[in-house]
C-alpha cells in the first residue's frame, strides 16, 4: 500500500438552514463553532458540489472538542431547491455520545426521525446502543455507546 500521508480533515454536509442545523449539530449533538462565513462567488463549492453559480453560499466549521478540532463543516446554500435525499441513504455520520439520552430526548423534541435503538455488539466483542436519527436536511447520523468493554 503506498503512504500517500492521508489526513481526514472533515465531512463537509450541504443544508438548506444554516441556523436550523445548528440546532441539531451544536445545541444537541454537542459540536462548537469554530467559525461561520458566507462563501465568495469564486468558491471551489460550486464547480465540485455542481452548484448553479445564482445560489448563495454560507459555510460552517465545526469541533466535535479539544482533540477534533474542525472535524465538521456545514455548507448552506440558498436560492435553489435542494432535492430529496435519496434512498437507500448512501453515507451517514457515526458518533460516539457519552450522554445518549439525552441526545435522543432533544432530538425528538426537534422534530427529527429517531430510528428504533438496536444493541450494538462490535467486532471485538464491545456491547453497546445505538441508535440512527436523520437531521432536518435528510443527514443520517448514528450515534453510540460503548456500555461493556
Amino acid at each position: 500500500m503506498p503512504d500517500t500521508g492521508l489526513r481526514l480533515q472533515r465531512p463537509n454536509l450541504v443544508v438548506a438552514d444554516l441556523d436550523r442545523s445548528l440546532r441539531f449539530y451544536r445545541d444537541i449533538l454537542g459540536f462548537t463553532v469554530d467559525f461561520t462565513k458566507d462563501s465568495d462567488d469564486a468558491s471551489y463549492s460550486y464547480p465540485v458540489f455542481e452548484i448553479p453559480r445564482h445560489a448563495e453560499l454560507r459555510f460552517c466549521v465545526l469541533s466535535a472538542n479539544q482533540d477534533q478540532q474542525r472535524s465538521l463543516a456545514l455548507t448552506e446554500i440558498t436560492g435553489i431547491d435542494l432535492t430529496d435525499m435519496p434512498l437507500p441513504r448512501r453515507n451517514a455520520l457515526v458518533l460516539n455520545i457519552d450522554a445518549i439520552d439525552e441526545v435522543l430526548d432533544a432530538a425528538r423534541a426537534e422534530g427529527l426521525h429517531v430510528y428504533e435503538e438496536e444493541r450494538l455488539e462490535t467486532n471485538d466483542g464491545r456491547i453497546g446502543r445505538e441508535i440512527g436519527i436523520v437531521d432536518h436536511d435528510g443527514h443520517l447520523v448514528v450515534i453510540y455507546k460503548i456500555l461493556q468493554t
